[in-house]
């Protein structure tokens, strides 16, 4: 029942403080490239009932890819991390009090792109301008006109309070984080200005839940809660262009001639045609749900449950008047005096069901079927009525005359049937599951007037496919892993991300490949006072495509990445491994995007290449 989830939520425990033990470990990763990761942490018991546990990460490394526009530059996909937690455990009879606080600070690489040098984007870059790229696959030629950094500091705390009253417990969740971000990047993926990327943001998010569980014998259970959350979200985003590279797609001319031609006389910008806008989110919303579960038999249970959320939404927008004198011309096509605001509010009713089979001790066999839904929103770059953007009306927007553009919200139903198991004495344990999911009104970036960006709902999408996992011990020594992935989808109804045509109709989503799968064989020997351990891995993936027409100039082919590790194990608590990632330095890509008007197609992110390294760590106490 995650807050805004379609159909659950991911969740993350961290380690607590143990009352019963000093302990600690130390961890330190030592690769290429100047790599140099390490964390910690120690456990102390400060007496029976009170325990602290402190944890500490840092990490730098160097980057792998040229900038063939800057080659004495650093390379770029670097990070500088660092980050600490600091958490107390506190347990009394029937109450458990648990605190953490923790700081982060990161110094890293924005997503790099590179032209695919394919497509009628690309080949009137290379018609207007003579366009070419320098480096390999792996390297990029990007003018940065923003320079690059993803750059964040954050802050959180929680307190979790567990109250035992016999037949239940009762849980408080408060949460609380606050973070800094700025971001920049250059989106075209080419030598040229075309789409610099900039985002400095600031934002703060406290919740509040409250949540009853029962405890009691018997064949019934259940759980209930409420909680509250409140979140405000300030940006400044900026996006630029070279003038001269906007008046030379556009009009074919150079901008003095453009502007000579009306009988004006054109000044270029110091700073080029920079396009920014502020935009203001206060959020808040609330929700309520019941889960009840009932044991016909020791091999036998259903449960269902029922979430109510609403959430409202409070947005400003506002366009600030750029220094060039092409006004607001690409990205977002006005400008306005103040903030032009609007409120809206979302709320659903979400069921859940699920059944649980267990023909014996080794063997569980479930279904499920989920309702999910995802609040509405507003744009972040248009605004309504989509009439004034790129026009004469789209100068100088007085609040009350245009509004932050909304789109609905998203809702989905998922279907799942699967079971895991062990077999041959529990030396081999499976996982199996099959789904199907339905969603309306997708939400998703499609092309707007002029080229703005806009968040719009599309379609309907219909998904299905299938997962397993076998692990099996093969003898004393060697054990293999093996998993794997089928998908498939049906969009329909989604003009806006198909040249408003019906072309797409059919085709599944994007960047969703279609198999997927890992393979693990680790290999254990005694030696000594330890263990010698190794594995060799692999995984992989079938093509994708970076849109839903599927074209060739956005296409990432399919890949296999092999590692291998080989090291000690030593039964006094420390352990010594080398390993080799990428071991066929193969290149593949993250994914890729279709391009649109100036804006080539594009890949995004190249593979890490093969690295060589060594990790020791050390564990004591317990």
């Amino acid at each position: 029942f995650g807050r805004n989830a379609i159909a659950g939520a991911i969740s993350v425990h961290t380690a607590r403080p143990k009352l019963d033990a000093y302990e600690g470990y130390a961890e330190l990763d030592v690769a290429e490239r100047g790599r140099i990761v390490g964390e910690a942490a120690l456990n102390l018991p400060l007496t029976d009932k009170l325990a602290v546990r402190l944890a500490g990460y840092g990490g730098k490394e160097n980057g792998y890819v040229d900038n063939a526009f800057d080659l004495a530059a650093d390379r770029l996909v670097a990070f500088r991390k660092g980050a600490g937690r600091f958490s107390a455990l506190y347990e009394d009879g029937g109450f458990q009090g648990f605190l953490t606080l923790e700081y982060e600070k990161r110094n890293q690489s924005p997503a790099v792109y590179r032209a695919t040098e394919l497509g009628d984007s690309y080949d009137a870059l290379v018609s207007i301008f003579g366009l070419t790229l320098g480096g390999n696959g792996r390297d990029i030629d990007s003018d940065l006109g923003f320079g690059e950094a993803d750059d964040s500091t954050i802050f959180s705390a929680g307190l979790e309070l567990n109250f035992d009253i016999g037949g239940a417990t009762i849980t408080s969740l408060t949460g609380f984080k606050d973070h800094d971000y700025f971001y920049a990047e250059d989106f075209d993926g080419t030598p040229l200005r075309i789409n610099d990327y900039r985002q400095d943001q600031t934002g703060e998010y406290f919740e509040q839940e409250v949540r009853v569980v029962s405890d009691a014998d018997g064949p019934f259970s259940w759980y209930a809660g409420a909680s509250f959350y409140n979140e405000q979200i300030d940006v400044l985003f900026g996006q630029g262009q070279d003038e001269e590279v906007y008046c030379q797609y556009y009009y074919g001319l150079s901008c003095s001639d453009y502007f000579a031609g009306g009988g004006y006389a054109f000044t270029p910008s110091p700073v080029g045609l920079v396009e920014e806008n502020a935009v203001r989110g206060r959020y808040h919303g609330w929700a309520g749900y019941v889960d009840a579960t009932y044991a016909f038999s020791e091999k036998f249970d259903i449960g269902a449950g029922l979430r109510y959320s609403r959430d409202t939404k409070k947005f400003g927008i506002q366009g600030l008047a750029p220094v060039s004198q092409l006004g607001n011309a690409f990205a977002l096509g006005f400008n306005s005096t103040d903030f032009l605001t609007a409120k809206d509010d979302w709320d659903a009713l979400t069921p859940r069901f699920i059944a649980r089979y267990r023909p014996d001790d080794d063997w569980l066999i479930f279904a499920s079927a989920t309702r999910g839904f995802k609040a509405g929103g507003f744009g972040s770059f248009t605004i309504v009525p989509d009439s004034i953007p790129f026009s004469p009306d789209g100068v100088d927007v007085a609040p009350g005359d245009a509004f932050p553009d909304p789109f609905d919200p998203e809702k989905a139903w998922s279907y799942e049937v699967g079971t895991k198991g062990s077999l041959f004495g529990g030396r081999t344990k499976v996982d199996a599951n099959v789904y199907y999911y339905t969603y309306k009104d997708l939400q998703s970036n499609v092309p707007g007037v002029g080229g703005g960006i806009v968040v719009d709902n599309v379609g309907r999408v219909k998904g299905w496919g299938a997962e397993g996992q076998v692990r099996t011990a093969l003898t004393d020594y060697f054990d293999l892993l093996l998993n794997g992935a089928y998908h498939n989808s049906d969009v329909t109804e989604a003009q806006a991300l198909c040249d408003d045509t019906l072309d797409c109709e059919g085709n599944p989503l994007a960047a969703a490949p279609r198999f997927s799968g890992a393979a693990v064989l680790n290999f254990t020997a005694p030696l000594g006072a330890g263990a010698v351990r190794s594995s060799l891995e692999a995984f992989g993936q079938t093509e994708t495509f970076g849109g839903l027409r599927r074209l060739a100039e956005a296409r990432s082919d399919g890949y296999i990445d092999l590692s291998a590790r080989l090291g000690y194990e030593s039964e006094k608590g420390w352990t010594i491994f080398g390993y080799v990632e990428n071991l066929t330095n193969s290149l593949y890509y993250t994914g890729a995007e279709e391009g649109g008007g100036p804006i080539p197609a594009h890949f995004i992110g190249p593979s890490r290449p093969r690295t060589f390294g060594v990790r020791v760590s050390y564990e004591f106490g317990g």
